[in-house]
């Protein structure tokens, strides 16, 4: 236990520790207020401009939640402030405290005479510098206040400018356009269209409200119906009327209001329209129809192929995305399963249903699922197919390539002769001769970095590749089993002499061969001799015997003897790769590869192909003659008219060049201008922003030239810039050469001379 502190050392602390306390709120709520005035400042010039401009009024509500959030993570730091965190502050700021302030938190009591030495001390040097009228812990407040006050200024500047126009057509009222004016009859006032509202109605599937359009021209989608509502300012001589192509629909009174009529129609492909009344006709309006597409369905995993190899799960996910303009209600994974090998595969077809993540129809989305062969009844070498398909609210449908998973076969099919021997079989495409060699060499090149034992399996394994492969042409020599090494297999003159050179082994091979062919039956015993002996001896030539190796084939007697010298070869080899003799295994493996190729050019057959035949030309009475008679390219020709490219739209233009701009027009000149007008009209159709203002200009040009008045100089412009983009591309006409220059003609004549 420490010793009592001398009396005169019990100072009261209760004011330092006061001060410190209050240090440590002042600087909270100045760090606060720091944070606090650009914050405002910044919701301010928020609310100003979400009013301004109410159409971004979501993103003006995600950088108000953005800032919130900045805030709150600055102002998070200062629920910790306490005189314990304040202490440390104190005396980074002076130097004078000595790294002691943290003193002043702890009892006097508690400790030496030192420590309390230093507490007094600590004490009166904090009361000197709070007399000294020091800020203890200063705040920066020039840069929050210089961001507060760009914040302020910027939305000042927003709240003084003009308010931008937005389209207010709640009630659905449009602005129609009617470039003439309502003819006037005397003692009646003229009558005219005063109001037009569009009310559109999408179809059902759509799941969209029904929409008043901002303008006369708009958008709607494929199926919507479309009403029009005018107002008119008194009774006309007849209905209004809405020129919807080349269809005029009458208006109907709507019932209870007068002055009032209506008339809706069903839109299945874009159009034009105008409206008429008392022989004033508007402007001509767009409307775009859009189509619905049919779903977009991506397969994000697996890929196309997809082998599961040995040691893999049999278990694969399966992703996809799939995307509408309108919603989807209808989803499902198409699975094909191939069980089986050759004529005995058997398909079966699985569907699952992925529709449980289109509940709410939405207009993209992610499906998943699991492809578990097991479960799908798939084993080793079984494959599937699969493929997604989705349907729109529409009841268009739409589905993806088919994808491919094959399941590795691992089962291996051993002969019964070897299954005792622990050989690993090669694949099939690996027992060529010429693999043979190569893998032999690969060996002899390794060996020696191999120890014994293993040298010994591989030459083992190529022995039983050699031994397959002597079976496998063995079947052309009509063998039913192939031989196999011991007593039973046939006499190899090559095993007997081994040590001997290349030249007398393909010597003795030779002579083996002729052996085989030339050999005479032995004429059998009297008693055992057969009734029709005679006959069959005389029809031995011709009989094609199964039973018999010799002629159990239709093959030459050279291929067959070059065969069976092959087999020698072969068998020679697989002798000496069983009992390890590498080097002396290759000698018979090229031989026996070099024989096979000879075979294979001696039994190939060249068949014609069958098509036209060329009548062979007389070279020897007309080559180098000069005659050329008769060796002229056929050629038909046949004169045709040449077709009048766009009469109508040419006719027009040539109207616009000769007609000048002040003068009367011809009112029998009307029809010209109104043929070019469908051209023109199905040009704005595809394109209303380009053509559709040169549409209307033609009408009024229709218009005056029927009134017999001069012609709109205005039109004029747009009219003929349209018309002219519409004519075809002229082709291209070959350009006479220019005429030689004096120089090039005194040039060519010192040629000549």
């Amino acid at each position: 236990m420490s010793a009592p502190v001398a009396p005169f050392l019990a100072a009261d602390l209760a004011p330092a520790r006061q001060l410190l306390q209050g240090v440590g709120r002042s600087w909270g709520w100045r760090r606060a207020a720091a944070v606090l005035l650009p914050a405002t400042a910044g919701a301010l010039l928020l609310v100003v401009l979400s009013q301004h401009w109410p159409a971004a009024r979501l993103v003006w509500m995600s950088l108000a939640a953005l800032s919130l959030l900045f805030a709150a993570w600055r102002l998070w730091p200062l629920r910790r402030i306490s005189p314990t965190t304040v202490a440390p502050l104190l005396d980074r700021q002076f130097p004078e405290l000595e790294d002691s302030a943290g003193l002043l938190l702890k009892s006097t009591e508690s400790l030496n005479l030192l420590e309390a030495l230093q507490q007094n001390r600590v004490a009166q040097r904090l009361e000197a510098l709070r007399a000294a009228g020091n800020l203890l812990l200063p705040v920066a407040f020039r840069r929050a206040l210089l961001l507060t006050a760009g914040l302020l200024a910027a939305a000042a500047v927003v709240w003084w400018l003009p308010a931008p126009a937005l389209p207010q057509n709640k009630s659905g009222e449009v602005t129609v356009r009617f470039p003439n004016k309502p003819p006037v009859v005397a003692g009646q006032k003229p009558v005219s269209i005063v109001g037009t509202r569009l009310w559109v109605t999408p179809p059902a599937y759509t799941r969209q409200a029904a929409f008043a359009p901002a303008q006369a021209s708009f958008q709607c989608p494929q199926g919507a119906r479309v009403r029009w509502q005018v107002r008119v300012s008194g009774p006309g001589p007849a209905a209004p009327e809405v020129e919807l192509g080349r269809r005029r629909i009458r208006m109907q009174p709507v019932a209870g209001q007068a002055n009032l009529f209506f008339a809706e129609q069903t839109l299945a492909t874009s159009a034009l329209y105008r409206l008429r009344f008392a022989g004033t006709v508007s402007d001509d309006y767009a409307i775009d129809v859009r189509a619905d597409q049919a779903p977009v369905v991506r397969i994000q995993t697996p890929r196309p192929y997809t082998l599961v190899e040995f040691g893999m799960r049999p278990d694969l996910p399966v992703r996809a995305t799939v995307r509408d303009d309108y919603g989807l209600s209808r989803a499902e994974l198409v699975i094909t399963v191939a069980q089986g090998e050759g004529e005995a595969v058997k398909f079966r077809e699985v569907r699952r249903d992925l529709s449980a993540a289109l509940g709410g129809q939405p207009a993209q989305t992610s499906l998943s699922s699991q492809l578990n062969l097991p479960q799908l009844g798939l084993t080793y070498g079984d494959e599937l197919y699969f493929y997604i398909t989705a349907r729109d609210n529409a009841g268009h449908s739409s589905r993806t390539d088919s994808y491919l998973v094959q399941w590795q076969d691992t089962a291996v099919a051993d002969s019964p002769t070897d299954m005792g021997m622990g050989i690993k079989v090669a694949p099939a495409y690996f027992r060529s001769q010429r693999q043979i060699i190569i893998d032999t060499e690969k060996l002899i090149a390794e060996k020696p970095r191999l120890d014994a034992a293993t040298v010994a399996t591989r030459a083992n394994n190529l022995g039983f590749d050699q031994q397959s492969l002597r079976l496998r042409y063995g079947k052309f020599m009509g063998e039913e089993v192939g031989g196999s090494m011991g007593p039973s297999a046939p006499r190899s003159p090559i095993a007997e002499d081994e040590e001997e050179k290349e030249g007398d082994h393909d010597e003795h091979a030779g002579e083996s061969a002729e052996e085989h062919h030339d050999h005479a039956t032995a004429p059998a015993s009297s008693a055992k001799a057969s009734p029709t002996a005679a006959t069959d001896e005389l029809m031995e030539a011709y009989v094609h015997k199964h039973d018999d190796s010799e002629t159990a084939d239709f093959l030459e007697p050279v291929v067959k003897a070059k065969l069976r010298i092959v087999l020698d070869q072969m068998w020679a080899a697989e002798l000496r790769l069983r009992t390890g003799q590498l080097a002396a295994a290759l000698p018979y493996e090229y031989k026996a590869l070099r024989l096979l190729k000879e075979v294979q050019q001696q039994t190939r057959a060249y068949v014609k192909k069958a098509g036209f035949v060329l009548q062979p030309l007389p070279e020897a009475t007309l080559r180098l003659t000069g005659d050329l008679a008769g060796a002229a390219v056929p050629q038909r020709q046949q004169n045709v008219p040449t077709p009048a490219a766009q009469p109508a739209v040419r006719a027009a233009l040539r109207w616009l060049a000769t007609t000048p701009a002040l003068a009367k027009t011809n009112p029998a000149d009307v029809r010209v201008l109104e043929q070019a007008g469908p051209a023109l009209a199905g040009a704005a159709l595809q394109r209303p922003g380009v053509y559709l203002p040169a549409l209307r200009a033609l009408r009024e040009l229709v218009a005056d030239v029927r009134a017999g008045r001069p012609a709109c100089t205005a039109c004029r412009a747009p009219v003929e810039r349209a018309l002219t983009d519409l004519l075809a591309a002229a082709p291209a006409a070959p350009l006479a050469p220019p005429a030689p220059n004096r120089l090039a003609r005194r040039y060519f004549q010192e040629l000549t001379r």
